[in-house]
């Protein structure tokens, strides 16, 4: 799989969030590409915030070890890495500071085939501030070349 210069992909994502009480579910549809470095795949993408219309990058890097790595490069700039079953410190920056935060991930699926190039990644995981949960999630990505 060539994908040096990045591969044209459509990506579908579904995110499901529960935070103090409330539930939403977010679709995009959105077009993408999908780069390989080394044992590592990248998928790079914009949502497009719902109340200011502004589009935020986004690049889920999946490394050979079984990670993911989300980075959400908006005015307030979120990493966080997710392992199945562990406990992870994260990065939080927004105008006012960097805020620790942390993911546990119950569930990481990833499934990625060739011919024709496409792939599914699955992320179920919380959010923490010290031992305060800001919330449960869900991750449902599928793309397609």
């Amino acid at each position: 799989m060539a994908l040096d210069n990045g591969i044209p992909i459509v990506i579908h994502l579904e995110t499901f969030i529960e935070q103090e009480g409330e539930k939403n579910h977010l679709v995009f549809d959105e077009p993408g590409q999908v780069f390989q470095m080394g044992n590592s795949i990248y998928l790079r993408y914009q949502e497009v915030d719902e109340k200011s219309g502004q589009k935020i990058p986004v690049t889920m890097k999946i490394d050979g070890e079984g990670t993911v790595l989300l980075t959400r490069a908006a005015e307030n700039e979120m990493r966080l890495r997710f392992a199945s079953g562990k406990r992870i410190e994260a990065r939080y920056r927004t105008p006012y500071g960097l805020f620790p935060i942390e993911t546990v991930t119950p569930l990481l699926d990833v499934q990625l085939q060739n011919e024709p190039l496409a792939g599914q990644v699955n992320i179920d995981y919380q959010l923490l501030a010290g031992k305060q949960l800001i919330g449960n999630y869900k991750i449902r990505l599928q793309f397609t070349a």
